[in-house]
């Protein structure tokens, strides 16, 4: 949930429409986080409203990939310690952004059942770098950086990060990526699987992004979700647990329209045409 806080005070914090730019093209959603004057940092209505819009693009099959995003020059720097700060004052003391905003968010990243492409430009400090490691393919460029920041103000890790950092870089790494919060910059982060890809330029992550989402639009949804779901249990549980989230995946996809045209198409020698179905 921790920030990299900008040098001079962010202006005041504007509408949910505004904190999240959400872009429609063909089957690719891109959700750009719009707060460049705060590095793009959490505010609760930012998190409210990319948790909403992201339960929205579940059940939406016209959309069947995501690119996240954040505008300027960071991806996102975290929480808004600032607003933060404010509840502190307040005397809060329980952090229940946690269960109310940052759960859900990870929760639909990571199970979200169409693929999610993370354009990570500049810097994902705390919960910036939690969600993003959540995301199906990461996309960097040089001026990429990851901070585990939490430890730096006295928290410990949140937005799923304890699940998906292990499972990049493994447990030894990730504690050492945790507890001594230093920032991996993009070619190492790429070295250790934190980026899925890297580019040359930073102007050339956004549009990589999007054209590796058009690619996976264009793809059978239905199986990207399964395969999904395969892994999340795959890793975590026994070689039967494994088998049997197989089995039923395979009988979801192969009643599919996608898995019929696609067996029809390689009998017939052409390229299929998935329809996400």
């Amino acid at each position: 949930m921790t920030a990299i806080q900008p040098p001079h005070p962010p202006p005041t914090i504007g509408l949910k429409a505004d904190s999240l730019l959400v872009d429609r093209t063909d089957a690719v959603v891109t959700l750009t986080l719009n707060r460049p004057e705060a590095m793009n940092s959490f505010t609760v209505d930012l998190k409210e409203a990319l948790r909403d819009t992201l339960a929205q693009l579940e059940s939406d099959r016209s959309c069947r990939a995501i690119v996240l995003a954040g505008a300027g020059g960071a991806f996102s720097g975290g929480q808004d310690l600032r607003e933060h700060a404010t509840l502190l004052e307040s005397g809060a003391t329980d952090l229940n952004t946690v269960q109310v905003h940052y759960n859900p968010i990870a929760q639909r990243l990571a199970s979200m059942p169409k693929p999610v492409v993370a354009a990570v430009r500049g810097m994902a400090a705390g919960a910036g770098a939690s969600l993003s490691l959540l995301a199906d393919f990461r996309i960097g460029g040089p001026s990429t950086k990851f901070l585990m920041a939490f430890a730096n103000v006295g928290l410990a890790g949140d937005s799923g990060i304890s699940w998906s950092l292990p499972r990049i870089v493994g447990h030894a790494r990730a504690v050492e990526l945790l507890l001594l919060a230093q920032p991996v910059k993009a070619e190492e982060a790429y070295r250790i699987g934190m980026l899925s890809r890297l580019m040359e330029d930073d102007e050339q992550v956004l549009p990589a992004a999007q054209e590796l989402a058009a690619r996976l639009a264009a793809g059978p949804t239905v199986a990207y979700g399964a395969i999904k779901r395969e892994l999340s249990i795959g890793d975590a549980g026994t070689l039967s647990d494994a088998l049997a989230a197989e089995a039923q995946a395979q009988a979801i996809c192969g009643a599919t329209a996608d898995h019929k045209a696609a067996v029809s198409a390689f009998l017939n020698k052409q390229r299929p045409v998935y329809e996400g179905r």
